[in-house]
């Protein structure tokens, strides 16, 4: 992330996954993750988020916890409609 601007602020940046096929009903899109950070004007900073099993979770039909084989969607961005980074992650 960088600050652009001529004022130091906070942004927060979020983590959110979406699974492209599942037999599961599932949310389209699940925010899994953020961190608040503080940039002074002209400062960029790296944000990393740790993808462990608890992020790709979800119930399945008997109320257990899985995590289904398949593609994610891992989206990183300041909301759920301003995503400024998105790559696949494959589940085997």
């Amino acid at each position: 992330m960088k600050n652009t601007g001529t004022r130091a602020g906070d942004e927060v940046v979020q983590l959110y996954t979406r699974q492209l096929t599942s037999s599961l009903d599932r949310p389209v899109i699940e925010l899994k993750g953020f961190q608040r950070i503080h940039l002074l004007p002209g400062e960029a900073r790296k944000v990393s988020f740790i993808l462990s099993t608890p992020v790709l979770q979800s119930l399945d039909k008997d109320l257990h916890w899985v995590v289904e084989p398949g593609d994610y969607q891992i989206m990183i961005g300041a909301s759920s409609r301003d995503l400024r980074l998105r790559e696949i992650l494959k589940v085997h």
